[in-house]
């Protein structure tokens, strides 16, 4: 999270219910009414709250406005959409946190679903504007029909979380719980970080229809569509090994190892004149290692996070820690590696006998190219071994702790 604590206005004390929290950079034309909604809220619903300014460095009057209307203003230095909403959870004094964007596009006068929600015991609140309705002109087409629900359809996968608007930004937590979370990105993709975190935090996790109007500047949104879309994309990636590495790997690992494994002794005839030889059997030798490369980069990057604390440690950790020790996979890729030199001796004891002619029998060139993709394989998969036993070597820090 941030670092940008900021000491407790006079007679405040930590008994506040509720902080509605807006990031804010250069926000003068709509930062007033969205305040003014919000503290109206807080008055109608009678809670105890206060309103929190995240300012990212606004030039424009918008940190003067905010506190002639009495919110509270804290200066976060980091730039980043998610950096300023760090330093806002940081600087928040109430149970819950209901962070929106300060742009007049979600009604803060309406938080009533989020706070009863909270109240009911969830971690965190998601808006869905696709229940709650969206304004004509409130979402470009691009974001509406491709960008959100492709996007909030891959996290539901990856994640396996019930949520329809994954990207909704106003939405509700307990501050502990997030703040617990250890939240590290500071740009767009914060708010799949903390979907994503909280789900595999095993966070409850509920949402809530919420409404979505244009926004009332006259300026373009500090979003850029293409390139916090593929942000958003590669974070979710990059949070499940799972999908990124290990499903395609075992994908192209069954695919070309049964493809090569009917390919060896002959061609396949497929339909007409569509036969399968030596060229198909060399591509499914090659998609193999492709695979196998996949599933040892996914069984690496599951380690390395789990290790660092950046994934909980779930049963697939477990599996490999008991059983993918570096004496294990070292001798399995041993054996793996004989395999393929018997292979690779066949074929050339063939082309011996041949006298090292040409050969018209296509068996001795698969016997060839399968003995070197296993060899080649074995290779890669004994220095993973080793790289897997490095991995597990206790740092200076953890060898004292351990002390």
């Amino acid at each position: 999270m941030g670092n940008s604590e900021t000491a407790k206005p006079v007679g405040q004390t930590d008994a506040l219910e509720l902080t509605i929290l807006m990031p804010c950079l250069n926000e003068a034309e709509t930062i007033e009414i969205c305040i003014k909604k919000a503290q109206d809220f807080i008055e109608r619903a009678q809670i105890k709250g206060e309103v929190l300014i995240a300012d990212n460095g606004s030039t424009d009057g918008s940190i003067e406005m905010a506190q002639a209307l009495g919110a509270r203003v804290v200066n976060v230095p980091q730039k980043g959409y998610g950096a300023a909403l760090s330093g806002g959870i940081d600087a928040a004094l109430g149970t819950y946190v209901i962070m929106g964007d300060a742009d007049d596009s979600y009604d803060f006068s309406n938080l009533d679903p989020f706070v009863e929600a909270l109240r009911a015991g969830n971690d965190l609140v998601m808006g869905n504007r696709f229940k709650g309705g969206i304004s004509d002109g409130a979402m470009p087409f691009l974001h509406r029909y491709l960008g959100n629900p492709v996007l909030s359809f891959i996290g539901r996968l990856l994640f396996n979380i019930n949520i329809g608007d994954f990207h909704c930004g106003l939405r509700g937590f307990r501050r502990d719980s997030i703040r617990d979370l250890q939240l590290h990105t500071s740009g767009m993709e914060f708010a799949s970080e903390m979907v994503t975190r909280s789900a595999m935090s095993r966070l409850k996790i509920a949402e809530v229809p919420t409404t979505l109007r244009p926004d009332g500047r006259s300026r373009p949104p500090h979003l850029r569509t293409w390139r916090d879309g593929w942000r958003h994309l590669k974070f979710l990636l990059m949070h499940n090994p799972r999908w990124l590495f290990v499903y395609p790997g075992l994908f192209f690992s069954v695919l070309g190892g049964l493809a090569a494994l009917i390919l060896m002794f002959g061609p396949v005839q497929v339909a007409g004149s569509v036969e399968l030889g030596t060229n198909t059997f060399i591509a499914a030798c090659v998609i193999t290692i492709l695979g196998t490369q996949l599933l040892t980069f996914g069984a690496l990057a599951r380690m390395m996070a789990t290790r660092s604390g950046l994934l909980p440690v779930g049963e697939p950790s477990r599996i490999l820690r008991t059983w993918a020790t570096t004496d294990n996979i070292a001798l399995f890729a041993f054996w793996l590696f004989l395999f393929g030199v018997i292979l690779f001796g066949v074929a050339f004891g063939q082309w011996a006998r041949l006298g090292f002619g040409n050969i018209e029998n296509p068996l001795p060139t698969r016997l060839t190219v399968a003995g070197f993709s296993l060899m080649a394989v074995s290779v890669q998969t004994a220095f993973a071994a080793f790289l897997f036993g490095i991995i597990e070597i206790p740092t200076r820090e953890q060898s004292t702790d351990s002390n």
